[in-house]
């Protein structure tokens, strides 16, 4: 006998879900590389500037980050949706239409964007008070130029769906400007160079390697021929850029906050330490030390996770549109349990294993290592807030409350203006001041955010969604720490002991979140070769069997009839 058609279309609709997942995971995984790739690239390079170097480098970086967002962010999002939209309707030539009058957009604002931030680096050097990150301003800001070329690029294949084409060139950049930058900083240092010259060859290295993926685009570009398909109403540049900017315009404003808001804290953290009686080099050493060490580790999690939530926008989008409350509300208590799942322990470990991990990774520089360590304590409790950011700004934009998380978002930032201009400030806090501000912004944030879904969807409670995680994460954090002190004590603080325990952690966390319900099989299921460790937790009676289902004949088991899909 057949499956009825509820069955059946419920058994499609997870189906497709699980899909999404998969290949949101998917991407996840591909950014983490290059992320990782650019973490690998900090430690070798702290041993080329040491901390004061690296707070040149940084404040360079940022600088470049607020000019870079300004002129591409939203526009290659915007390109791709115009694009595919085209494409959709079997319209190849009005998509190269947009592509050529977007090209000549994102060329004119490269040129003009490079421009302005070179001749205003003496301005920001003063700001900063920092003169010695001048050479460095200067060698990263043809960047700007070519991230608006390949941005331009990479917003046309992935209109077409081609999305090979930006891993591949991240993955280049990644790389290119690791090789390059260490050559040349390598050169440098053994010239005699001094600190900033070495923090200069450092930013030219991200330069080449920015134009080494820009040019393999723009090869792939060149190669890359679609059918052409006539458009019977052709829209002309003006109507096209009327789009490119209506779209693009929310996007491009949201994320200029957040790259002002790291450029104001930048700012804030080297006037005011300076204010207190630090030097310049010793403001841009402690600068350094918690840029290069306390806050890439802290921003690691987020950004490894930052993909998880995408499914969430097309399938939420669908149960709004259908008018399904209910299927809202479980669409988002499982987006933000999935978060918590990863995010709560990854908060704790960090928070507790901070020295371990630092030394771990920078074990060379036990200065710095010292120095970051108790300030990556304070940000750990931040990663699971860092993380809710993105889960929440997802319910947002697929309600189109594209305005809440802007609200939100200037609202943490002046809230952390306020707070590091005071703690930063104060003797007996010092830097200290920055990871609590930190805290403090991203907790009114998600604070925010949650009040607006709540709004949006009534039906939705998170009252029960972080208990299980949290207190499985305390469970194994803590049992491992208190664990890693006793052996610390006899053998000394070493690698593979830090790796065995984190190691550890992970085990245990996945039997006490089995034991308390703080992991479920739903949550498993979405992971790459997720069905497989839930048979062997279920094997290991860890895992309870899944309910809902019979026995066949064949000794297998099929769902029973009705039963609807949870989560994702």
């Amino acid at each position: 006998m057949g499956q009825s058609p509820k069955v059946l279309g419920v058994s499609m609709k997870r189906g497709a879900e699980k899909v999404l997942v998969s290949g949101a995971l998917t991407l996840a995984l591909s950014t983490a590389v290059c992320k990782l790739v650019g973490f690998a690239y900090k430690i070798p390079m702290l041993s080329y500037l040491g901390a004061e170097g690296m707070g040149y480098f940084h404040s360079a970086y940022e600088i470049y980050a607020l000019f870079c967002v300004i002129s591409t962010a939203g526009l290659p999002v915007a390109l791709s949706v115009l694009i595919s939209a085209a494409v959709s309707r079997g319209d190849t030539e009005e998509a190269e239409r947009i592509y050529r009058t977007a090209f000549g957009v994102f060329l004119g604002i490269g040129v003009l964007g490079s421009g302005v931030m070179a001749a205003l680096a003496p301005m920001f050097c003063r700001l900063i008070r920092s003169e010695n990150a001048y050479g460095c301003i200067l060698a990263i800001s043809p960047t700007v130029f070519l991230i608006c070329l390949s941005s331009a690029v990479r917003g046309y294949f992935q209109g077409y769906q081609r999305m090979s084409q930006t891993a591949i060139s991240q993955l280049i950049e990644a790389v290119g400007k690791l090789a390059f930058g260490l050559v040349l900083a390598d050169i440098a240092a053994d010239r005699g160079w001094g600190v900033p010259a070495i923090a200069a060859m450092a930013g030219v290295g991200l330069t080449l390697g920015t134009l080494l993926s820009t040019l393999y685009l723009i090869a792939e570009k060149a190669r890359f021929r679609p059918a052409p398909r006539r458009s019977p109403y052709p829209a002309g540049g003006r109507k096209i850029l009327a789009r490119l900017t209506k779209l693009a315009l929310p996007m491009t404003l949201g994320a200029s906050a957040v790259s002002l808001t790291k450029l104001i804290d930048m700012t804030m953290i080297l006037r005011r330490l300076q204010s207190v009686g630090y030097s310049e080099i010793a403001a841009n050493a402690a600068y350094g030390s918690y840029t290069t060490l306390a806050l890439s580790v802290y921003a690691l999690i987020p950004t490894l996770l930052s993909s998880v939530a995408l499914p969430l926008v097309p399938l939420l989008s669908a149960a709004i549109a259908a008018g399904d409350r209910e299927r809202q509300a479980a669409l988002i208590r499982t987006s933000y349990r999935l978060t918590a799942v990863i995010a709560i322990p990854a908060s704790v470990g960090i928070a507790l294993f901070a020295r371990p991990i630092l030394s771990l990774l920078f074990g060379r520089e036990p200065d710095a290592v010292a120095q970051a360590a108790p300030l990556l304590s304070l940000l750990g409790a931040s990663v699971f807030l860092s993380c809710m950011i993105g889960a929440t700004n997802s319910v947002l934009h697929a309600y189109r409350a594209v305005t809440k998380p802007i609200l939100s978002l200037l609202a943490g930032a002046a809230v952390k203006v306020l707070a590091a201009y005071i703690l930063i400030g104060s003797p007996a806090v010092g830097l200290f001041g920055a990871p609590v501000s930190t805290f403090l912004c991203n907790a009114v944030i998600v604070g925010m955010n949650l009040y607006f879904a709540g709004r949006l969807c009534p039906a939705e409670r998170t009252g029960g969604v972080f208990a299980g995680p949290l207190l499985a994460s305390a469970l194994s954090v803590g049992l491992c720490g208190v664990l890693y002190r006793l052996l610390v004590r006899s053998v000394g603080e070493r690698a593979p002991l830090t790796l065995g325990m984190l190691g550890a952690c992970v085990v245990l966390y996945a039997v006490f979140g089995c034991i308390t319900g703080g992991i479920c099989r739903a949550e498993l299921e979405m992971l790459p070769g997720g069905e497989a460790v839930c048979r062997v937790l279920t094997a290991c009676r860890l895992l309870p069997r899944e309910e809902g289902k019979e026995k066949t004949n064949d000794g297998g088991s099929k769902k029973a009839v009705g039963e609807k899909p949870t989560g994702f």
